[in-house]
C-alpha cells in the first residue's frame, strides 16, 4: 500500500531520524546490479524499433556546453542545433533542452524562443559544490531570473560523506525554493560517492527532499553515468512513486557518447522503471557528442549509408 509523501516526511525531523532511514534501506547486492545492468545491456533493438529508439533518444537530450571558453557565439550555435539537429530532415526531434552556465542563459533562451527547447542551467558552484549556501542560492536565483526552466544543482558531497544528510537536505529543500516554477535536478556525482549503497541514499534523499529529476553526474570526473548507477536510480524512483505516488525523473550524464550507449539505457528504463519513464519529461541524457552519432545512425537508417562526420556539427 502506498505511504503518503507527508509520512515520509517524518523522516527528515531530525538528523537522527533521516540517518536512521537512509541506513534502513536494503542494501545493494552489487554483483546482481551489474549483472542485470550487463544482462540488459546485451537486447538489440532493429529496423523500426531503432528508429523509434533514436527519435526518442534525441528529445531526450540536454544538450551541453559547460566550459570556461564557452562564448554567446558558441551558445547561439548550440541552441540552433536544439532547435533544429539535422537542417537538411526538419522531421528530426528537438532536443529537451539545453544546459548552460548561468551566465549563458539569456543567450540560450533568445536561441530557442518558441521551440519548445528548455534552457536548464547549473547552479549552486558547479561542479564542486564548495561555497556557502546564500551563495549557491544567489546563483540560483540568477538562472532563473535570466529565464532557466531548469536547474542543475549539485548536492554538498563532503557533507554527504561525513553523515551529514539532514544539511544536505536542508540545502536541497532551499534551492528547490529558489528554483521556483523550474524544476530541479540533483546531481549526486555518483563516482565520488564510492558505494551503491550511498547512491541509493543519495536517491531517497535527493527525492524526500523534493527533487524533480535525480542525475548521476557533472560529466567533470573520473567515472560519471554508467548501467548500473543508472539502473539503482532507476529503481529508485520506480520504489519511490510505488510508496508516495510522486514521480521523480532520472537524468544520466557524462560519458554517453554513441548510440548504442543510448539504447542500452532506454533498455534499462523500460525495463526497470517502466513506460512511464520513457518520455523526455521523466527520463534525459547529460551529453554533447550524443546528439552527433544519433543523427549520423538516423541518416544511417533513412538512407542507408552513414554520411560521415562531417554531415554533423562540431560543437
Amino acid at each position: 500500500m502506498p505511504t503518503s509523501a507527508h509520512a515520509l516526511g517524518d523522516v527528515t525531523a531530525s538528523d537522527s531520524t533521516l540517518r536512521r532511514f537512509l541506513h534502513g534501506l536494503p542494501g545493494v547486492d552489487a554483483v546482481g546490479l551489474e549483472a542485470r545492468a550487463a544482462s540488459l545491456g546485451t537486447r538489440s533493438i532493429k529496423t523500426t524499433a531503432k528508429a523509434y529508439a533514436i527519435d526518442l533518444a534525441i528529445s531526450m537530450v540536454d544538450l551541453t556546453t559547460l566550459e570556461g571558453a564557452d562564448t554567446p557565439g558558441k551558445v547561439r550555435a548550440l541552441g540552433a542545433k536544439a532547435v533544429l539537429p539535422d537542417p537538411t530532415d526538419r522531421t528530426t526531434p528537438t532536443t529537451a533542452a539545453v544546459c548552460v552556465y548561468p551566465d549563458m542563459v539569456a543567450v540560450a533562451k533568445e536561441a530557442v524562443a518558441g521551440s519548445g527547447v528548455k534552457v536548464a542551467s547549473v547552479a549552486t558552484a558547479f561542479p564542486a559544490g564548495r561555497a556557502a549556501l546564500a551563495v549557491k542560492l544567489a546563483d540560483v536565483r540568477d538562472a532563473v531570473a535570466a529565464g532557466a526552466d531548469e536547474i542543475d544543482m549539485v548536492i554538498d558531497r563532503g557533507a554527504f560523506l561525513a553523515g551529514r544528510y539532514l544539511k544536505v537536505y536542508d540545502e536541497i529543500v532551499a534551492v528547490k525554493e529558489a528554483s521556483g516554477a523550474a524544476r530541479l535536478k540533483v546531481i549526486f556525482e555518483t563516482g565520488e560517492l564510492s558505494t551503491y549503497d550511498n547512491i541509493r541514499r543519495a536517491s531517497w534523499l535527493g527525492m524526500l527532499a523534493g527533487a524533480d529529476f535525480i542525475k548521476t553526474s557533472t560529466g567533470k570526473v573520473a567515472v560519471n553515468a554508467t548501467p548500473a548507477n543508472t539502473l539503482l536510480m532507476l529503481e529508485a524512483v520506480r520504489d519511490f512513486r510505488a510508496q508516495t505516488g510522486v514521480q521523480v525523473g532520472v537524468k544520466p550524464a557524462g560519458g554517453i557518447r554513441t548510440t548504442k550507449d543510448a539504447v542500452k539505457f532506454l533498455v534499462l528504463v523500460n525495463e526497470t522503471a517502466g513506460e512511464d519513464w520513457l518520455d523526455n519529461h521523466w527520463f534525459r541524457f547529460g551529453a554533447s557528442s550524443l546528439l552527433n552519432d544519433l543523427l549520423m545512425q538516423r541518416q544511417k537508417l533513412a538512407t542507408g549509408r552513414y554520411s560521415g562526420p562531417d554531415y554533423v556539427t562540431v560543437d
